[in-house]
């Protein structure tokens, strides 16, 4: 590795999370080397967030915590992905645990197929992380790659997605219009590289609580087919 030569970078928007924090942040720390990064977003958090991660920042040189931009979910993320300086970039939710091969694995990953974008599985736990609603996501929602299967039904997931940084230059701005911003990372790479990859591997606890940002409710039709026509339109714009 030549000097200097940032690997890794971690991407997580940060708002009022500081009770399931510090097991996220200690889980990411313990997957990455001393020239990785985690860039933090924090958008005007007020429970604590902030403080707890400036501890961290102070006692980790890895860890660079900024202001978001106080402009929604999906701004927060692109706040956090325009600092990021590595060859690869992980999204990272604020509350959940990684399992400590995630890297590991999916560097490997990387290597071995060559894909600008990867996509593992996860088990979904309750809110203290006690018991398994689920043990394969991948088993509820299915994945694969492919543009029109997705923006049919979305199995794109931010925080088991890892990425090229030569696919940044492709997916800024992230529009603010559409519903959010992994299901837009697939997709364009399914428009750009059209090479990524799903692993079946495990390699995250995805907590569920009552604050989650995401659901697994189904919207109803008219929401689905707005929310499809509105992505659409968007990507159309772009590729022109």
């Amino acid at each position: 590795m030549e000097d200097g030569k940032i690997r890794v970078s971690v991407a997580m928007a940060a708002y009022n999370g500081k009770k399931y924090l510090k097991a996220q942040m200690d889980s990411i720390l313990a997957n990455l080397e001393q020239t990785d990064e985690i860039w933090v977003s924090d958008d005007g958090s007020v429970d604590g967030t902030r403080e707890l991660l400036e501890e961290y920042a102070r006692r980790d040189r890895r860890i660079h915590v900024i202001d978001g931009p106080k402009a929604g979910v999906i701004a927060n993320v692109e706040c956090a992905l325009k600092h990021c300086r590595g060859d690869y970039i992980y999204l990272a939710d604020q509350d959940d645990v990684w399992m400590e091969n995630k890297v590991r694995r999916v560097q490997r990953a990387f290597a071995e197929t060559g894909a600008h974008l990867i996509v593992h599985d996860c088990e979904v736990r309750n809110a203290d992380c006690t018991q398994i609603q689920m043990p394969s996501f991948a088993a509820y929602r299915g994945g694969a790659a492919g543009f029109w299967r997705n923006l049919w039904k979305n199995t794109y997931i931010g925080c088991c997605m890892a990425f090229s940084a030569a696919l940044l230059p492709y997916i800024f701005p992230i529009p603010k219009e559409i519903q959010m911003h992994d299901q837009w990372l697939g997709m364009v790479n399914d428009l750009t590289f059209r090479d990524t990859v799903f692993l079946r591997d495990r390699l995250l606890w995805y907590r569920r609580h009552e604050e989650n940002v995401s659901d697994f409710s189904r919207n109803s039709l008219p929401k689905m087919v707005k929310n499809r026509v509105i992505f659409l339109k968007s990507i159309l714009r772009r590729s022109r």
